[in-house]
């Protein structure tokens, strides 16, 4: 068990098939408590369904999968894995547009409640101070009081973020977050993501190397359903075989 104990993700020998397609083959991935890794790779390189085993919604046919050390998540199913602190962000953001800013946030503390007793319930001091922490760290303390439907697409994206972190995760999974946003707000997300990552663990998706650059992290790169090559940008971006599958295309 020791070599785990550190460890928030640790993914070995996972594979799952498809119809007779391995989307993932032999995969070994360790995530430390605290780390923030960018993931890379070409369409059906195994990003999305490994981040399916993760949350419980793809069971893999072999391998070990543990969180936060000691606990087996080939064992539990996606809503007991919801409520042992993994909180996943696609890359659509699914907000509640006619909502303030606020009340999506408070909505999305201490997870899926109803959506009346959120809204009516007289908010602790401790509820609200979470909510103002959230939307300093998620960049809409102006935006407090707008509908949601009004935000830029890039906002919409900060504000999903800030649901998944008043769910209290220890570790986020976050699906390309910077599709379809403007050049300032890119950079604004690498900041927010690494300001949150001070106290999470998280794994991004990615295909915007810019950004992925700018996150300044570990990165994995996946072909095939397995690690192709693994290391610091520079690393796996000088790799011959990661120029050869993904980026020389």
């Amino acid at each position: 068990m020791g070599k785990k104990s550190g460890t928030i993700l640790y993914l070995d020998g996972v594979s799952v098939s498809f119809d007779g397609f391995r989307a993932i083959n032999n995969l070994s991935l360790v995530l430390d408590r605290g780390e923030m890794r960018a993931i890379i790779g070409p369409n059906g390189a195994g990003k999305t369904t490994m981040m399916d085993i993760v949350t419980g919604k793809t069971r893999p046919d072999e391998g070990e999968v543990f969180f936060d050390g000691s606990v087996d998540l080939t064992r539990h199913d996606e809503a007991e894995i919801a409520t042992m602190g993994i909180g996943r962000k696609f890359q659509k953001p699914t907000v509640f547009e006619g909502h303030s800013v606020e009340d999506n946030l408070v909505l999305s503390l201490n997870g899926p409640r109803s959506i009346f007793p959120a809204l009516f319930h007289r908010r602790s001091g401790a509820e609200s101070r979470r909510v103002d922490e959230i939307l300093a760290i998620t960049r809409l303390e102006a935006k407090r009081n707008d509908m949601a439907a009004s935000l830029s697409h890039g906002q919409k994206q900060w504000l999903e973020i800030g649901m998944l972190l008043a769910q209290d995760p220890k570790l986020l999974l976050v699906d390309e977050p910077v599709a379809g946003m403007t050049d300032a707000e890119t950079v604004e997300t690498a900041r927010l993501l690494k300001d949150i990552a001070r106290t999470h663990s998280v794994i991004v998706v990615e295909h915007d190397m810019h950004f992925v650059r700018e996150l300044g992290v570990k990165v994995t790169c996946l072909h095939e359903g397995s690690v192709l090559s693994e290391g610091s940008l520079e690393h796996v971006s000088g790799d011959p075989r990661v120029i050869e599958v993904y980026l020389g295309r």
